[in-house]
């Protein structure tokens, strides 16, 4: 059922809402001056091919919401990536799990959580966000659905995950090591040739997490947020920091009051510093796009970088962090 659909027959469509000032009142917005925007796809980390197979759809023409689900998939389906959907790392029991959220730019949402054997959690948040009135689903129901709507189901545990997850289980120590990909995503953002924005993130989570346990990267406003009249963040790294600051949200509103994304970014990162007395521990990143194509980054520990393809050049670009200035 269409999500428009459900909404009509529920009635829902005829209630009068009820506008009141927002919280975060915006000097910005009606000095906006805007010219024709040129295509921009940026990603948490050195995915230069998720976000070259992002960019090259959006000079070709393509919405902001086709490219980031499109660019975000080429690293679920990366085998080599051991955070991200096939061949992602498995929890302490042996079950890869994977989390994924999107957001398009009239500002619906989709997501999926503990989601098991399907390749692609992204696309199945999509369809979550277009054929259902809900936000997310989650598990066996996550996997019903998926297959309801044609995802086949496919074994994500690959051999070399499984070796990796078997020698673990020899010793059985947790510890996130700073900027090794055993904890990490990829959040992108997309912005089209009409000035829209569109946004994905998608993971498999910390590698041999408790069962059952999911991060910040499904959570709307922890993980990924946007505004398609500001601009949208996502964030990377130690997920149970990013939920408590609910820092993607934080980023698009400081945005709305004024700051850049850099500003923006910085700020974030600098609030959960002041919450967290072990913050040399872990790493937590974010990345930030606005309405203008201007782009901002910082994390807490230096190694961060993120991915860029604006017109026509792919770039690696490290960001800016708490340690190192």
């Amino acid at each position: 059922m269409k999500r428009k659909i459900f909404i009509k027959n529920t009635g829902i469509a005829g209630a009068t809402l009820i506008a009141s000032p927002s919280l975060f009142s915006n000097p910005i917005l009606n000095n906006l001056n805007m010219t024709k925007t040129t295509p921009v796809a940026v990603a948490t980390w050195n995915f230069q091919n998720a976000t070259k197979k992002a960019g090259k759809m959006l000079e070709s023409g393509s919405k902001a919401l086709d490219a980031v689900e499109q660019g975000v998939m080429i690293e679920e389906a990366n085998l080599k990536n051991t955070t991200v959907g096939n061949g992602g790392a498995p929890d302490r029991d042996g079950n890869v799990t994977v989390d994924a959220c999107i957001m398009s730019p009239d500002g619906d949402a989709g997501a999926v959580v503990y989601l098991k054997e399907i390749e692609h959690p992204v696309s199945v948040a999509r369809k979550v966000m277009e054929e259902t009135p809900h936000v997310m689903l989650a598990g066996e129901g996550a996997l019903q659905f998926a297959i309801q709507q044609g995802f086949k189901k496919k074994n994500l545990l690959t051999e070399d995950s499984e070796k990796a997850w078997k020698d673990w289980l020899e010793h059985k120590e947790y510890k996130p090591i700073i900027n090794i990909e055993n904890h990490d995503t990829i959040g992108m953002l997309c912005l089209d040739d009409k000035g829209d924005i569109a946004a994905a993130c998608t993971t498999s989570g910390l590698s041999y997490k408790v069962n059952g346990r999911v991060g910040d990267s499904p959570i709307i406003g922890a993980g990924l947020f946007l505004d398609n009249e500001v601009g949208g963040a996502v964030g990377t790294g130690m997920g149970e920091a990013i939920m408590k600051s609910v820092g993607s949200f934080l980023i698009v509103e400081l945005m709305r009051n004024g700051m850049s994304p850099q500003e923006a970014c910085k700020e974030a990162v600098i609030r959960t510093i002041r919450k967290a007395p072990n913050y040399k521990d872990f790493q937590v990143a974010y990345v930030a796009l606005n309405k203008q194509g201007e782009i901002g980054s910082y994390c807490i520990h230096k190694g961060f970088s993120y991915a860029k393809f604006h017109k026509g050049e792919s770039t690696d670009n490290l960001s800016a962090s708490y340690l190192d200035e």
